[in-house]
């Protein structure tokens, strides 16, 4: 019988975490079982840095971007002593069950500690990338590309101003999810990420040549690249350097970094993460374990935790091909 659980919030943050605390806060009181927080991810389990949750701690936090309890990667939890100590510390404190708000990196942590643990665990998928098997979409993905997109627009109005060329780099260094929808919202001319070619410096002419397409048909105008981090040797600044090189024209460069993280989340990423966060409660008193809840075709869904590594999520194959085709004509 489920009487009191915890809860963490591990790896990179994500908008809508505090959503799915506040629901997993308000259907847990729901049904009588105590919440204990653990703070700053693995490290706080590992620590005993934790608090009781209570419905005044989740009030007016929906709307928030982060987590209010902290997140960070922790590696002792990547030994046999860490995820052992971890159990340990569950144990002590009469936990009957742990839910993890995280990526792929976090259930990894989760699946270590099962190993010594006797309690139920879930996993909810919590990461701008949106590349955990097993559900549609992951707490913070629409929030992040709205942020994406915000920028890329922004940059568009300077570009055209100056009849530039941009290159805008987002994150997502194994996933192109944000790098493609956030390009083909903000109409970008080429988008660069792992699911498309690979581009070094002796392959430049795949991308030269539709900018001098474009320049012939159009003039001189602004022109926009959306690349997905690591997508080229020495970086977003080393590929405009080149390119700026090739083509006898100024391009730069301008890395989104961690901002795509911030923000306020947007409604669907408050939506998803009450529903996930509310479902995981729900599936804990069923006894479900080793599982992770998500949303496929808008049913909530359970999908084992061991699988959602496998990176069997494709980014869409239609939109994936259509962008090729209207980047070399």
């Amino acid at each position: 019988m489920i009487r009191r659980i915890g809860i963490l919030t591990s790896g990179g943050d994500a908008p809508g975490m505090n959503a799915c605390i506040r629901a997993i806060v308000l259907t847990a009181s729901a049904y009588n079982l105590e919440v204990i927080g653990f703070h700053h991810g693995f490290n706080g389990l590992l620590e005993e840095d934790y608090q009781t949750l209570l419905l005044h701690h989740v009030q007016d936090i929906i709307q928030r971007g982060g987590t209010i309890l902290k997140s960070a990667r922790c590696k002792a939890l990547k030994t046999k002593e860490g995820a052992v100590q971890a159990a340990k510390v569950l144990q002590k404190l009469h936990l009957d069950a742990l839910i993890i708000i995280g990526g792929d990196g976090s259930f990894k942590g989760a699946l270590a500690i099962a190993e010594h643990y006797q309690g139920q665990i879930l996993g909810v998928p919590g990461t701008i990338d949106n590349d955990i098997d097993g559900t549609d979409y992951t707490i913070g993905f629409a929030t992040a590309i709205d942020t994406a997109l915000d920028a890329i627009d922004k940059i568009r109005d300077t570009a055209d101003a100056f009849e530039r060329i941009f290159l805008v780099e987002l994150m997502g260094r194994h996933s192109g999810y944000i790098t493609l929808s956030a390009g083909i919202a903000a109409g970008a001319e080429q988008i660069i990420c792992p699911e498309f070619a690979t581009v070094n410096k002796n392959q430049l002419s795949a991308l030269v040549g539709p900018i001098q397409n474009a320049q012939l048909l159009r003039g001189k105008s602004s022109y926009i690249i959306v690349v997905a981090e690591n997508s080229y040797p020495g970086g977003t600044t080393a590929l405009a350097d080149d390119l700026a090189a090739e083509l006898g024209t100024e391009c730069r460069a301008c890395i989104l970094g961690h901002m795509q993280r911030g923000g306020r989340p947007v409604g669907a990423d408050r939506i998803l993460a009450t529903k996930l966060g509310a479902f995981a409660v729900e599936q804990l008193k069923n006894g479900a374990n080793l599982m992770m809840v998500g949303e496929v075709n808008q049913q909530a869904t359970l999908f084992p935790l061991e699988k959602t590594c496998e990176r069997n999520k494709k980014i869409d194959p239609y939109l994936v091909r259509w962008q090729q085709r209207i980047a070399r004509d």
